[in-house]
């Protein structure tokens, strides 16, 4: 469910030294599912753990997630960094926003999955998102603009060649396109 690197590990162990005695670390997702999704890591004293929690075991200490986060947190990890700037604790959950689905789900969940948790955190970046409309029977998968995207000049390239060409890449026998159906605008609220 979770990696934590040696470095990160060690870290933990040192942190936790200067804690009461069975204290062990929370690792949580608030928000699961949702846009909004945010992870952290707290301490977890022992009178903090829910007999629900998950107890995965590491070296010299346990991190705790509770049951709600456990499926969100599917190929999470933690790393511990030190560079010339300094050291950095990071933790990467890449089905936070939204549940990993099996490689035999339906196309139009594993198409949602890829939107919410590759393409949209890419367009975010420009204040913008996408959204399936639905898959047509000739297997065109159709999109709607949203935020920045909506207006923006660069649609038709952010379409064809970066959409378009990643879904096809990654459904190469389910898709063959990707239509938008969005009735651009351009505004103040257009990237460019």
């Amino acid at each position: 469910m979770i990696t934590i690197s040696d470095t990160a590990q060690a870290h933990f162990v040192k942190l936790l030294a200067d804690q009461p005695e069975g204290t062990h670390i929370r690792v949580f997702v608030i928000s699961p599912g949702t846009a909004q999704a945010e992870c952290g890591v707290s301490y977890c004293p022992p009178d903090a753990a829910e007999a629900d929690d998950v107890e995965l075991p590491f070296n010299g200490f346990s991190a705790m997630v509770d049951e709600k986060s456990a499926p969100f947190l599917d190929d999470a990890s933690i790393d511990f960094v030190t560079d010339q700037l300094g050291s950095q604790l990071t933790l990467k959950a890449p089905n936070a926003k939204m549940r990993k689905v099996s490689g035999d789900a339906p196309l139009v969940e594993r198409i949602e999955y890829v939107i919410q948790s590759e393409i949209n955190p890419q367009l975010a970046s420009h204040g913008g998102n996408i959204m399936l409309v639905e898959i047509t029977d000739a297997g065109v998968a159709v999109l709607q603009f949203g935020g920045g995207c909506n207006g923006c000049s660069q649609v038709d390239i952010t379409l064809k060649d970066g959409i378009e060409k990643q879904l096809l890449d990654m459904f190469p026998t389910e898709l063959t396109g990707v239509r938008d159906v969005t009735e651009h605008q351009h505004g103040d609220h257009s990237y460019a």
